[in-house]
């Protein structure tokens, strides 16, 4: 704490802040700080109600050692000055008795026999002050439990018994009950006692996050794979790093051990790798390392021992040294919670869990599945095998050979040949071939710099593919090969050209630009830069002699590609000619000397060019005659993009059908070539993006998913983390709310995101999307916590302030859902502030509706001030929409607003007033027609002014003659469903008068 508190509402405010924070070490110390301050005070309150708080920060930290300490001092007080405890203080110090019996229980060291005195001091106490005795059995049967012994009577003697207003809450006891029933191997009765809890009828604090920590392997047992799926994903975010929880967290490693995902298993480890430190309960340590212990051993017996893992700190660890320190420590922890006890439970209970075999081979938990290959911390994979790997020769000679044959043709199959002779030139010993055919070693060396260029150009490194080739003119100069050495250095040319322009940050901001504006700054430079690389390009044709066919055709596409590029940067008709007459030279040289991939190379940027000139259709006509061409004389490998092309043609022209059947048949194609070879990644987004536009949301999600796990697989993190971007949207979209979180919280684990890496704004969506599933799944305080810190980061986005103006308004509505409407207030503020430079008409307009509605619902009349002033500054956000010409997606800016002036205005019981704003909005919408989209939200503004009219105002004819006109004129337009309402509410009227 800063400074102690002098007063004791000073103590008292600091305590109820303390009671905000989570259970963890700064809650503790803070709790132990109050306790010192409170004893400064003379009155016994202040100390009490401070001892309460570090008593439940202890338990609920996982320091069970300190807790029963905390009590036996609440305790003096208790039986010294009983005046000092009022009826709740009273209720706390009999409840926390059973806090106390945990406590010991988790601690080896206590004797049996303290723990039954205890109990007995219990009993003793509850029945001296006449309460009744089932939450005394309650911990009876516990022990009895934890000791394995009499379990059966010490449950009877419980469960049987009434419930007091000191037993467990009912979430609690459901769980204990099912636990007793788990334990007599009766899975169907655990799991249908269980049900109230996991389908969230009751709940509590722990509640149903440890329930279903221990319900998830019945329920794979008894077949209910796909809700075991949907608990997993919920039940381990109420847990996960939560020191009073560990057991559950290990639960929840054992179920994804036991289920083939043992690389997620790993992942949420080092997720919780701070409860090997924090976690200082015995009992629950015990149960969380044999849950870890099953992944490891898992892990290790799929061959992957040598994997790191998060562990115990101070030192790093692998898969298998971890597993033989964790089976150390727990073996001790269960051997001497058994040598207290006097049994063997403990030790028979954890090697049930490890000797427990898989329950099924794969169960896809998450939208981003991984293997335990791609945990291994080895650099980026930057070429995949193709799916049907080529049989490549074993003699070095004719290995080299036929890369070079391959790679002169364009052929996939070359970067297999190129990666096998990279393992093996940089193998020790290597020795290189003194064979004419094969040349020098320095002309290998470049060979495989200009492969490896290549594939940093297409993850569009361009910075250091440029480096790269140039590297490699240099090796081919010395090789004596100056045709390679040119066309490496046009590469390099068109590669510099493609190296954004470094912006520079606006002052005070803090971040790099990357918001849409910085396109626009750029594009000036990049087609002077592109402009440059044509110029120098052809000045090096001009100058090189001594071309093969095959490379003075790929030297006329780099030209081209380069005016290509040009034309997309610029966007100008004027750029257009000279992109065609280049890739006409291209084509007639390759039609001359036969060479077939630049034939069709010719042919995808003619009809690229027409695309991005808006010439859809002669894009559309060069498309179908390079399919043609294709299919009858090759190269196959081009199939794939040639569809993939038309594909996006027929999204452009809104035949989502035909680009769905392209993009599949390109799908069918592609899996006979490695997946970067013909950019499946890129297939399967764009098939994405058809399935959305069919209807087909499900599919999509699969389809991106895809997209993304092949682009990392590649090496292209930016594109995969933002395909898995648009699936957590498109999943929160569908009301897959554990789908999105879960996805969300593996990808911002990584480090690279972690460190805002490899762009800060894409992070930032990333935590945004996350914060809006917390609050789609009611997790309001965790939600709210995100969008404060992504308010405050935002703020300094002097580049993007209508992003910030969205933020910052999602957090005023989050804060005033909490009844906070001062800080609602503030935070609006900011977002009106930036919507001034950046407007973000139709999202601000939304969130202060939503705030004003807030505001009037839960303060009444008390609020109306404050809501109304959010619907002025409405109504000026729709005044500035319509100035600009800004047409809204939703409903109508006005409309929306006259109807929510109706609604607050009802809500501080100014009926008169409402019913005016519900007339206005109803002058505002119009009547329907027979195809308006606009029926239910009319349908909706005359209930709610039948309502007004009729039951506040009590005027109940005209209000019925308002509906009955409504449901004919619906009915008429075939609106039948609108009418539903609004019959209901004309019977209403009627039975009353």
């Amino acid at each position: 704490m800063p400074t102690a508190p002098q007063t004791t509402d000073e103590l008292y405010e600091a305590l109820q802040a303390n009671q905000r924070r989570p259970y963890g070490r700064t809650r503790t110390v803070t709790a132990e700080e109050l306790v010192d301050a409170a004893e400064r005070f003379e009155e016994t309150l202040p100390l009490v109600r401070a001892l309460l708080e570090l008593q439940e920060a202890y338990t609920y930290g996982s320091e069970p050692r300190k807790s029963p300490v905390v009590f036996a001092r609440l305790l003096t007080l208790f039986d010294e000055q009983p005046d000092a405890f009022d009826e709740n203080l009273r209720h706390l110090v009999f409840w926390r008795f059973k806090w106390v019996a945990a406590a010991l229980r988790a601690l080896p060291e206590i004797p049996l026999t303290s723990l039954r005195q205890w109990l007995t001091e219990m009993r003793e106490r509850y029945e001296k002050a006449g309460l009744g005795l089932q939450p005394y059995y309650g911990q009876a049967y516990r022990l009895a439990a934890h000791v394995g012994e009499d379990e059966a009577l010490a449950f009877e003697l419980w469960a049987g018994r009434t419930r007091t207003r000191l037993s467990d809450c009912e979430a609690c006891e459901i769980g204990e009950r099912a636990l007793y029933h788990l334990a007599a191997g009766d899975d169907e009765r655990a799991l249908g006692t269980w049900e109230p809890v996991l389908a969230g009828k009751e709940s509590c604090q722990e509640e149903p996050a440890r329930s279903i920590a221990h319900a998830l392997l019945p329920l794979l047992r008894a077949g209910h794979t796909d809700r075991a799926r949907e608990l997993h994903l919920a039940g381990y975010r109420g847990c996960r790093r939560n020191p009073s929880m560990p057991g559950e967290v290990g639960r929840h490693l054992e179920f994804c051990a036991l289920t083939g995902n043992e690389a997620r298993g790993l992942e949420l480890l080092a997720e919780n790798r701070n409860l090997f430190d924090e976690v200082d309960s015995p009992l629950e340590l015990l149960d969380f390392l044999t849950g870890v212990e099953v992944l490891l051993r898992r892990v290790e017996q799929l061959g992957h021992g040598e994997l790191p893992a998060a562990g115990f700190p101070g030192r790093t660890w692998t898969v298998g040294g971890l597993r033989a320190e964790v089976h150390g420590r727990a073996d001790d922890l269960a051997a001497r919670f058994d040598a207290r006890n006097g049994t063997t439970a403990h030790t028979e209970r954890r090697s049930t869990r490890l000797d427990r075999a898989p329950l099924l081979e794969a169960l896809e938990l998450t939208l981003r599945t991984r293997h335990l290959d791609e945990v291994a911390p080895a650099a980026p994979v930057v070429a995949p095998a193709a799916r049907t790997a080529p049989d490549l020769p074993e003699p070095l000679p004719e290995l080299i050979a036929r890369a070079r044959a391959l790679d002169e043709r364009g052929h996939p199959d070359a970067r297999a040949c190129w990666t096998e002779l990279r393992t093996r030139v940089t193998a020790r010993g290597y020795t290189h071939p003194d064979e004419p055919a094969v040349g020098p070693l320095a002309r290998l060396r470049a060979d495989l710099l200009a492969d490896e260029a290549s594939r940093l150009g297409e993850r569009d490194d361009f910075t250091g593919a440029a480096a790269l080739y140039e590297e490699a003119a240099g090796l081919y100069d010395d090789a004596g090969t100056p045709a390679h050495a040119a066309l490496a250095r046009a590469h390099a040319l068109l590669a510099t050209a493609e190296i954004p322009p470094r912006p520079s940050a606006p002052a005070g901001s803090g971040t790099t630009p990357q918001g849409p504006a910085d396109g626009a700054d750029d594009t000036p430079a990049e087609v002077a830069a592109l402009t440059a690389a044509h110029a120098a390009m052809v000045r090096l044709h001009a100058e090189s002699s001594g071309l093969a066919p095959y490379q003075e055709a790929r030297l006329l596409r780099l030209r081209a590609t380069a005016l290509g590029l040009r034309l997309q940067a610029s966007g100008s008709d004027g750029h257009v000619a000279a992109v065609l007459d280049e890739i006409g030279l291209l084509h007639d040289f390759a039609t001359r000397h036969d060479v077939p991939g630049q034939i069709a190379g010719a042919l995808i940027l003619r009809a690229s060019t027409f695309a991005i000139s808006g010439d859809l259709p002669a894009a559309v006509a060069e498309t179908d005659a390079l399919l043609d061409r294709l299919n009858a004389h090759g190269p196959a490998w081009h199939l794939p993009r040639a569809l993939g092309l038309r594909a996006r043609l027929r999204l452009g022209a809104q035949d989502a059908e035909g680009a769905h059947a392209d993009l599949g048949e390109a799908l069918r194609l592609a899996a006979d070539w490695p997946a970067d070879a013909v950019d499946t990644a890129r297939l399967h987004g764009d098939l994405a993006e058809a399935c959305l536009r069919l209807g087909r949301p499900d599919e999509a999600l699969r389809h991106l998913t895809r997209s993304a796990e092949l682009n990392l697989r590649r090496g292209d993190r930016f594109d995969a983390y933002c395909a898995y971007s648009n699936a957590a949207t498109l999943s929160l979209d569908l009301g897959r709310v554990e789908d999105c979180i879960a996805l969300l919280d593996s990808l911002l684990a990584e480090p690279d995101v972690a460190a805002g890496e490899p762009n800060d704004r894409l992070v930032a969506q990333l935590r945004l999307t996350r914060a809006r599933a917390l609050r789609a799944g009611e997790d309001l305080k965790a939600a709210t916590a995100e969008f404060l810190a992504l308010a405050a980061e935002s703020a300094g986005w002097d580049d993007d302030r209508g992003s910030h103006a969205v933020i910052a308004a999602e957090t005023a509505v989050l804060l005033a859902e909490a009844d906070e409407f001062g800080r609602a207030r503030e935070a609006a503020d900011q977002a009106l502030a930036a919507h001034a430079r950046d407007p973000r008409h139709e999202a601000l307009s939304n969130c202060l509706r939503e705030l004003a509605r807030l505001q009037a619902r839960q303060q009444g009349a008390d609020g109306l001030a404050g809501a109304l002033a959010f619907l002025a500054d409405a109504g000026r956000v729709a005044d500035g929409a319509r100035t600009a010409g800004y047409e809204a997606h939703g409903r109508s800016l006005d409309s929306a607003l006259a109807y929510e002036y109706g609604r607050v205005h009802a809500y501080a019981d100014a009926y008169e007033e409402a019913l005016a704003a519900l007339e206005k909005a109803l002058a505002l919408l119009g009547e329907p027609g027979p195809d308006s989209d606009r029926a239910g939200e009319w349908a909706e503004c005359v209930r709610f002014a039948a309502a007004m009219e009729g039951i506040y105002l009590e005027r109940p004819a005209p209000a019925l003659a308002r509906l009955d006109a409504a449901v004919s004129r619906l009915t008429a337009l075939g609106h039948t469903d609108e009418t539903e309402p609004l019959t209901s509410l004309a019977d209403r009227l009627r039975d009353e008068e």
